[in-house]
């Protein structure tokens, strides 16, 4: 089973950026995009259930703004948008595909860096979070956009304050316990050397250079096998890019 997550920094605009070559190109079985920033009649669904997949969409409420969807080749049993927490679901941060044999849940974590308040709610959500995934009884998979760089190969610039959001000890720390709760970063799995990244700022031609945070994972469960897993840095549709992995299911 090949799976993708991608941030993609408004799903309108990646169409603009010819997104539909790019997915007829890979193929996923299931894609889980963030930042889709569209309202339900906004998101192209037409042109995704042309090529098979079926659509589920968590927008938030307020209007291009977050959300996320996942797109799948294959019909789950049932399919769930939001963690039941209001204060979170009205930013349409999480979802979750359930299948016969595993789960695959589609989250876009809060940044923490535009206020000290969204660092604290950021802290909020990702106690909260864990609490919802630990509940998981099947195989699961956990996709999306941490806004977390877990190590300091993660991040070209390590030497950074490790008060900056998405570098703090906390959140490391956070996504060490969460890994040892019985998960796998896919991509570490294959890979373990620096310089791969999956964000890159705007700025300062920032991406040319490689001068990039790793903040997008796909997180499987230990019991799956990890049989490929890539980021697909050629991919230019936002300020991240793509990664993929394929997995024995």
């Amino acid at each position: 089973m090949r799976i993708v997550t991608y941030n993609v920094n408004g799903i309108r605009a990646a169409m603009k950026k010819d997104f539909l070559s790019w997915l007829r190109a890979v193929k996923p079985d299931i894609l889980c995009l963030q930042e889709i920033k569209a309202l339900p009649e906004q998101f192209p669904k037409e042109a995704f259930e042309a090529l098979g997949y079926h659509c589920y969409i968590h927008s938030a409420e307020k209007p291009g703004y977050s959300g996320v969807a996942i797109l799948s080749l294959h019909k789950p049993l049932e399919h769930f948008s939001g963690m039941g927490i209001p204060k979170y679901d009205v930013e349409g941060r999480f979802q979750k595909l359930a299948f016969k044999d595993f789960n695959i849940i589609n989250t876009y974590m809060p940044s923490g860096a535009s206020k000290p308040e969204r660092q604290v709610y950021k802290l909020e959500w990702l106690k909260d979070f864990k609490d919802v995934v630990t509940k998981e009884s099947k195989h699961t998979i956990v996709c999306g956009d941490f806004n977390i760089c877990h190590s300091s190969i993660d991040i070209h610039n390590p030497n950074i304050s490790e008060l900056t959001p998405g570098y703090t000890q906390v959140e490391k720390q956070w996504l060490t316990d969460f890994l040892e709760l019985g998960y796998q970063d896919a991509f570490r799995v294959v890979c373990k050397e620096p310089g791969h990244y999956t964000w890159w700022s705007y700025m300062a031609r920032a991406r040319p250079k490689n001068l990039g945070w790793r903040i997008d994972y796909i997180l499987v469960d230990n019991r799956i096998s990890v049989k490929r897993a890539v980021h697909l840095s050629a991919a230019m549709h936002s300020d991240h890019c793509p990664v993929l992995t394929e997995l024995d299911i």
